[in-house]
C-alpha cells in the first residue's frame, strides 16, 4: 500500500514565513530520447489536504488521468514546462531541468517564496560560479525567474503532497509527447517505453541509429561511437 501524502513539509514551510509553496517534479531525466519536463504545484495556508494524490509512478495511466483535473482544481496554480532533448545536449541534463523548470514557473498565475523539490540535490538554483550554461538555463528570454527560496526532501515525491501532484501533471504531460512522437518513430516504441531503455528501443537504436529526437551527446546503448552524431 503506498504511503499517504501530507502537507506537513509544505506547512512548515508556510509557517516559517512564505505565504506560497510550490511543490516540483522531474519526469524524463534518465530517458534516452525526449524531453524533460518539470510540473510545478503551488499551494498555500487555505490549501486542504488531498491525502490521495500520490507519486505518478505508483498510478497507473488511468489514475494519472482522473487525478489531474482534480490537482489543477485543489493547487493555487499549476503548470509543466519542458526542454528538448536538443536543449539538453546544448546544456546539459541539468541546464535543461532548470530551464524546464523556470518555463513552468513562468506560466504560474502566482510567484511562490519557496520551491519544494524531490532528492537531495538543489539544481533549480544556478552554481554559484557560473557556468557558460547559466544564461540560458533561466527563462526562454533568457532571465532568471525564480530567485526565492529553494528547500530539497528525500522521497517529497512520495510524502509531500504537492510534489505528488506535480509529478503527476508532468508525467501525463510528457508521456503524451513521446506518444505523439512515437506516430513519426514507431520503430522506437515510445508509446509504450516512453523513451527509457527498453528492450525494443535499445534494439531499434542498434539497427538504425538516433533519431533527431535522442540525447546525442549521451552514450546511448546500441550506438557505436563512430554512428553518434
Amino acid at each position: 500500500m503506498p504511503i499517504s501524502t501530507s502537507l506537513r513539509v509544505e506547512r512548515r514551510l508556510l509557517r516559517d514565513g512564505a505565504e506560497l509553496v510550490c511543490g516540483m517534479d522531474e519526469v524524463g531525466r534518465g530517458a534516452l530520447s525526449g524531453p524533460v519536463s518539470v510540473g510545478a504545484a503551488v499551494v498555500d495556508a487555505s490549501t486542504p489536504p488531498a491525502t490521495d494524490f500520490r507519486d505518478s509512478k505508483v498510478l497507473t495511466p488511468r489514475a494519472r488521468a482522473q487525478m489531474a483535473p482534480r490537482i489543477r482544481d485543489w493547487s493555487l496554480s499549476s503548470a509543466v514546462g519542458h526542454a528538448s532533448a536538443e536543449e539538453i545536449d546544448s546544456h546539459g541534463i541539468i541546464g535543461a531541468l532548470r530551464l524546464a523548470a523556470n518555463r513552468a514557473l513562468a506560466m504560474l498565475t502566482v510567484m511562490p517564496e519557496v520551491v519544494l523539490l524531490d532528492g537531495r540535490h538543489d539544481w533549480l538554483t544556478p552554481a554559484q560560479q557560473g557556468s557558460l550554461f547559466e544564461v540560458e538555463s533561466g527563462s526562454p528570454d533568457g532571465r532568471p525567474v525564480f530567485n526565492g527560496r529553494v528547500v530539497t526532501q528525500v522521497k517529497a515525491d512520495m510524502t509531500c503532497t504537492s510534489v505528488a501532484a506535480a509529478s503527476v501533471l508532468a508525467k501525463i504531460e510528457r508521456d503524451a509527447i513521446m506518444t505523439d512522437l512515437a506516430a513519426q518513430f514507431p520503430e522506437y516504441g515510445w508509446a509504450g517505453n516512453k523513451g527509457y531503455a527498453s528492450p525494443e528501443h535499445i534494439d531499434a537504436l542498434t539497427r538504425l541509429g538516433p533519431t533527431s529526437m535522442h540525447r546525442r551527446s549521451w552514450r546511448l546503448p546500441g550506438v557505436t561511437p563512430d554512428d553518434q552524431p
